[in-house]
């Protein structure tokens, strides 16, 4: 039996506490470790896609400013092309070897990416080598991201107490609010504080210095995790797992699990990531208003992530999640156009903060689905590959083809069709689900 400074965790695992710190100061260490990472990629994605426009100017010139901005967003999309890599490599990496030297890498590699584009000259500097730099620097981020999620996703449920793993995994979702409001927040102040000129004179380098300053303090603190002992017991029964044998044993709960994360990942990317972009283009706002509408979705989302998840630990994933994914079904359109009539920074803030609610609602509980899915010895791969897998359809190419289908079509309401689309998919898989909100790990 364990003793007073032990805190028996789900599965049968002890999350052993070291002496004179208490077992919820051990598991508040444990959440912000495993989130960090989460924090720093949203922070930096976001603040690319909030400053596409800018950085397309500097970066990619041509003579038309929409097929600069497409090249900005493009490049954006880039850096998801080397996630499901990044899951692979890092996700096998966290199961044979271990979720804190893998989370301790991922924080590297995506610090790396980040200092680059810091640093990188403009193309009237250095020429056709100034996007290279810029290419290289998102696939760099991408690479890193791709096992991010998938270990921190099995850290916080490896560690989480009986009945609350909905909430722990939760806060995944939370960390990606707060790299958001983050984003925003920072982006916005930036703008604000300088004219246009300034900012492309060297203005928009400031968000990503900032973000730098995320690393080290991610780094010092996942260097001083445990690991779980659920995760120690599987290796010891299974060391040994493949990406072949992941994919032959698992491919339904992976079907499942994409198919669940179609509408997460459209959502997050279209209704909060390209949305100051949209407010700017098509709806005609400033970016600090924009930007502000962000930040108080992003709020509405932090908070209500954690509330969600732990309904789902007590009401179960399906049906919270059911419930959202009609939501956004049968919402997204006529939000969609209450935007584009008369449009004001008031009603972009509350059609984002109305989205951001139901996000919260569905992928809160998701994020514990996709590590319920699986055995422990290979969830960190599988998870991460679920995630990426379905990043890169729906997800890092999803402000480009908005983008698109809004110039194709001639209607700012385009962009809904696409979230209505990825939750009908979602509702399809949802039904498939088995939920196992009550069982131990695996």
């Amino acid at each position: 039996m364990a003793n007073s400074s032990d805190a028996l965790v789900a599965g049968g695992g002890v999350l052993r506490t070291p002496p004179g710190i208490s077992s919820a100061a051990m598991r508040r260490r444990i959440v912000v470790a495993a989130t960090i990472g989460n924090t720093l990629e949203w922070y930096d994605f976001l603040v690319y896609g909030f400053l596409s426009v800018t950085i397309g100017k500097l970066f990619f010139p041509t003579e038309s400013e929409f097929t600069s901005l497409l090249l900005s967003v493009a490049t954006f999309g880039v850096g998801f092309v080397t996630r499901p890599i990044g899951a692979v490599v890092l996700g096998a990496y966290a199961d044979r070897v271990g979720r804190k030297p893998a989370l301790s890498l991922t924080i590297l590699i995506m610090a790396l990416g980040t200092g680059l584009i810091a640093a990188a000259p403009t193309y009237r500097a250095i020429g056709i080598a100034a996007p290279l730099l810029i290419v290289t620097a998102r696939l760099l981020q991408g690479f890193s991201c791709g096992g991010e999620l998938g270990g921190a996703t099995a850290i916080l449920v490896e560690h989480a107490p009986e009945g609350r793993r909905g909430l722990y995994a939760s806060w995944q979702l939370a960390s990606q609010a707060a790299g958001f409001l983050l984003g925003a927040v920072v982006t916005m102040t930036v703008s604000l504080s300088m004219t246009q000129p300034d900012l492309e004179a060297g203005g928009w380098r400031w968000p990503f210095v900032i973000g730098l300053l995320i690393a080290p303090i991610g780094l010092y603190v996942r260097s001083r995790l445990d690991e779980p002992e659920l995760f120690l017991k599987a290796v010891r029964r299974a060391p040994d797992v493949s990406i072949t044998t992941a994919l032959r044993d698992q491919y339904r709960p992976l079907l499942i699990g994409i198919g669940i994360a179609v509408l997460y990942l459209s959502g997050a990317y279209v209704l909060l990531v390209y949305m100051p972009t949209y407010a700017v283009r098509q709806l005609h706002l400033p970016l600090g208003q924009a930007l502000a509408a962000a930040a108080i979705a992003g709020c509405v989302l932090f908070v209500c992530s954690p509330v969600l998840g732990a309904v789902s630990d007590r009401y179960g994933r399906k049906p919270v999640t059911i419930v959202a994914a009609l939501g956004f079904a049968l919402l997204t359109y006529p939000a969609f156009m209450l935007m584009t009539m008369q449009p004001n920074v008031a009603k972009l803030a509350v059609v984002q903060s109305g989205f951001a609610l139901l996000l919260a609602m569905y992928a809160g509980p998701a994020i514990s689905i996709f590590a319920e899915l699986f055995p422990t010895h290979m969830r960190s791969v599988a998870v991460a590959l679920v995630y990426n897998l379905t990043v890169v359809v729906v997800g890092g190419f999803a402000p480009l083809i908005v983008t698109w289908l809004i110039a194709a079509t001639g209607t700012p309401l385009a962009p809904a069709f696409y979230v209505i689309g990825a939750a009908a998919i979602s509702l399809t898989a949802l039904v498939a689900l088995r939920d196992r909100f009550r069982e131990p790990l695996r």
